[in-house]
């Protein structure tokens, strides 16, 4: 770490560098934002240790490796230092068979349905239902209104958004001659250790087995996650994805929004799948794709340009039909 400027000066608060105010610690990451680092207000800017100023800068500068990784363990500090409620609130329903362990707080109108465990340090906003036979493990924060339907599991260190719901019946119905017949979906959901969901973000259980969400995955809010689906370690999806039933995904992936991926199909690691993309096939790792149907990023934007020339090209065409014509007619003359 190397101090530029003022080693003295002190903050107390944290704010962008496009509207810093004295007193307050900001960041510089993304190069789009580097021309307001000349004229924040900011007290302090986190910045990248290669980063070198052009003008002159009133902040007092502090390198880092990672500005980004810094004002993050910086942000969880501060979150840390909020008070934490604690206890148990009127009107909540547990059930006799539900251990509640001594690190806790369950907020008012909860339900807590039987043989549920529960493991330390658990945070249960007001109006969170948890299913039977629901296994929670330690530091887990359910915030208001989440579901987890019976026999689902939620690992250690996660985070459930207001409104998600986990566990509900993946949608599976055999078609007969007098209508669709629904198919009991008898498998649950399994989140591993370090899985944040989104809010209003549904994972829907197993017909069979399980919904397997893995190890450090993020899932942004609004994303639908089919039953049977399989999603790797350390993968994030932002908003408004939709996986349909049986298809796996691979470790360290990307989902751009609105992200469409067809049921049955493997998605390799490393893969980079650009917003509103469609994926109708298997996708191999290591592949950084776009469109619809998805395809490499490259080949799409080569597309895109050409595209917004074909109007010039149209009417190039059309001018060397006229000249072929007439050539043509002076062949024949």
């Amino acid at each position: 770490m190397e101090i530029v400027g003022n080693p003295s000066v002190t903050v107390n608060n944290i704010s962008k560098i496009e509207e810093g105010a004295p007193g307050t610690l900001s960041f510089l990451a993304n190069p789009k934002y580097t021309h307001h680092i000349y004229t924040t207000n900011s007290s302090i800017v986190l910045v990248n240790k290669d980063f070198v100023a052009e003008n002159e800068i009133k902040a007092t500068l502090i390198k880092v490796e990672n500005a980004y990784a810094s004002i993050a363990a910086l942000l969880n500090l501060v979150e840390q230092a909020r008070p934490k409620r604690a206890g148990i609130e009127k009107n909540v329903h547990i059930d006799e068979s539900v251990n509640i362990p001594d690190t806790h707080y369950i907020g008012a109108f909860s339900y807590i349905s039987p043989n549920v465990i529960l493991g330390n340090n658990i945070s249960i906003y007001p109006h969170v239902y948890i299913g039977d036979n629901v296994r929670i493990g330690d530091n887990v924060t359910l915030y208001p209104g989440v579901k987890i339907y019976h026999d689902c599991v939620i690992g250690n260190n996660c985070t459930i958004h207001a409104g998600a719901v986990i566990g509900g019946d993946g949608f599976g119905f055999a078609p007969t001659e007098t209508g669709y017949q629904k198919i009991a979906q008898i498998g649950n959901v399994i989140l591993e250790d370090q899985v944040e969901i989104g809010a209003n973000t549904t994972i829907d259980r197993a017909t069979m087995g399980s919904t397997i969400i893995r190890k450090g995955a993020k899932i942004d809010n609004l994303v639908q996650i089919a039953h049977n689906v399989e999603i790797g370690s350390n993968t994030v999806m932002a908003a408004q994805v939709g996986v349909a039933g049986s298809t796996k995904i691979g470790s360290q992936c990307m989902f751009g929004g609105q992200v469409g991926v067809a049921g049955h199909i493997t998605i390799g690691n490393n893969v980079n799948i650009g917003a509103q993309s469609g994926i109708p096939n298997h996708v191999e790792a290591n592949q950084n794709i776009l469109g619809y149907p998805a395809q490499p990023a490259r080949d799409f934007a080569r597309q895109a340009v050409m595209i917004k020339k074909l109007p010039d090209l149209n009417q190039t065409i059309k001018n060397l039909e006229k000249e072929i014509q007439a050539l043509k007619k002076k062949l024949n003359e």
